[in-house]
Parts: C-alpha cells; structure tokens; sequence
C-alpha cells in the first residue's frame, strides 16, 4: 500500500474504444495526482455481466451518421449472464470488426485495436486502452482478480460466479439459492450452492466498501452516474472528487 494519497478511479470494460467519459476520469486523476502526489489506482470492474456495458459508439468520420457497434458472443447464456472476464471472444471477430471501424476511427486508434489480445471481451478492452496510452503510469485493480476477491471484505449483497448451461456465470445471490435477471420481471432460479470469496463479486450497493477494503484510496474520482448512487457513508475516509466534464461522455474515445 503506498504511504502516499491513493488516488481511485473506477470503472466496467466500457466499450473497445473506452467511452469519453472514463477518459475524462484519467484526466481528472492525473491533474489531481499532479496536485498531490501519490498514486492512481484504476479499479476494474471486470465482474460486471451486462453486454451493454461494452457497446461502442461511434461516429462515421464522413457522414457524422453515429453506430452502435459491440463484441458477439458465442452463446445466449454467455451474452447474458458470463461476466465480462468470462464473455470469449469468436475468432474472426476482431479482423472483422477492423474492417468496418476504418470508417469510424483514425489510424492511431485502429493501430491499438489490431495490436489488441485478449481471448475475452475484459481483456481485450483493457488490451486496447493500454494501447492507446490511457493507462500508462497506472496501477490495474481487477475485481475478477482471485487475490482481489480473497482481500476483499465479506458481503452478504453480492453475485457469485457459478456453473449453469456449460458457462460461468454471474449469479445474485437471494435466500435459499441464486437468481439470474432473465428481463423484465422473469428470473432463472438457482439452487443453493456452496461458494468461496474467489467466487463473490460487489452489487451496485456493496460495491464501495468490497472495493475500498483492498484498494484502501484517498480520493475516489466520481462519475456522474456514480455521486448519485455510491454510498458515501460505507467510506468517510474517502475524498470524492467529480470527474471533469467532457462533450458527449458516451462516444467513444478515438
């Protein structure tokens, strides 16, 4: 642990080409860093299961016209329910997908995506925002990290990785077994199972605290999305600080 501020941002896979507003978070990070010294710690919620977490947004560099473009995935119970460290990657994808992001990304940024690697949809995001410098300087915390999840305090709001349909996937855990959101109102129900800590990852609602008893930061650099649900009273050591503000927060950033 660093004897200096720890400075905390954090973040789900958010697209191939990460999203403006996870730039606008490094950005803020760095200048706070610059301000204070110490470290910048990049949390990485790579637990997360929903595949709308990696759409990309993008805008034609002619037209201006915006696509919505994302990973395909191997099965229906992998896009569903996989968490993002367990979504593969088909082969084909990626030289495919390069095909049409020449019409949307400048060469710089198709350069990282061709260098990217990665058999899964977390690593292969990650892949990317390394090649396009955003995490140079950065320490990598990933929640589907085993040593992380050992680490971590013990939840009892949580969701639990577990074999169902020949995949892994991320289970909330209810009394007396586990649920999987099938939409809307329907859920798959699980039995009740035994589990380990290296299974367990955070709700929306436990995610703080399971974060901040490993990480341990000083300052948390705060989405919009995130002032308005993180519970700042499960961490009052933490200093939050506001992410700058940038235009069009969830295009992509190329």
């Amino acid at each position: 642990m660093s004897a200096g501020p720890v400075i905390c941002l954090g973040q789900q896979p958010c697209g191939f080409f990460p999203r403006r507003f996870l730039a606008a978070k490094f950005t803020t990070a760095r200048r706070l860093q610059a301000e204070i010294g110490g470290e910048i710690v990049f949390f990485y919620h790579d637990s997360d299961h929903d595949p709308r977490e990696t759409q990309t947004l993008l805008r034609h560099r002619r037209t201006g016209e915006l696509a919505t473009l994302n990973f395909t995935f191997e099965n229906r119970v992998q896009r569903k329910w996989s968490p993002l460290h367990r979504k593969r990657i088909p082969v084909g994808w990626q030289a495919g997908m390069l095909r049409q992001l020449v019409a949307y990304a400048p060469p710089e940024a198709l350069a990282a995506f061709k260098a990217a690697e990665g058999a899964n949809v977390a690593d292969f995001c990650l892949s990317v925002y390394r090649g396009l410098g955003l995490l140079e300087g950065i320490r990598v915390a990933r929640s589907s990290a085993p040593a992380f999840r050992r680490a971590a305090c013990a939840i009892g709001d949580c969701f639990v990785d577990l074999s169902h349909g020949g995949e892994v996937v991320r289970a909330r855990r209810v009394a007396g077994g586990f649920r999987l959101h099938e939409g809307g109102e329907a859920f798959v129900e699980l039995p009740d199972a035994p589990f380990g800590a290296e299974q367990v990852s955070p709700t929306r609602d436990t995610r703080l605290r399971w974060m901040q008893s490993v990480i341990r930061c000083t300052h948390y650099v705060a989405g919009a999305g995130e002032q308005a649900y993180l519970r700042r009273e499960d961490a009052p050591e933490i200093t939050f600080v506001p992410r700058d503000a940038i235009d069009r927060p969830e295009e992509a950033l190329v």
